[in-house]
């Protein structure tokens, strides 16, 4: 199962769990506004993934970001539909 890194306070996580739960896709939602381990995990994936230093750069936080089973990331739910 996926895993989802993410806020409710972000319009974009709000939008990949609906478009997610419409399609049917299993996943584990870990929000860091109300998990404090979950932002830790969140941070420790961000900060040494490449996929990131844009979004870093650009002073975005990254979510939703997505984790596969084999540990992969990306943040583009659109794969999973």
């Amino acid at each position: 199962m996926i895993k989802i890194y993410g806020s409710m306070l972000c319009k974009d996580c709000v939008q990949c769990r609906e478009e997610l739960d419409n399609a049917g896709v299993a996943y584990e939602y870990l929000d860091f506004s109300e998990n404090l381990l979950a932002l830790k995990e969140f941070l420790t994936i961000r900060d040494s993934d490449p996929r990131f230093d844009a979004v870093r750069q650009n002073g975005g936080i990254g979510i939703p970001c997505i984790v596969r089973e084999d540990g992969t990331v990306s943040l583009d739910w659109a794969e999973f539909m």
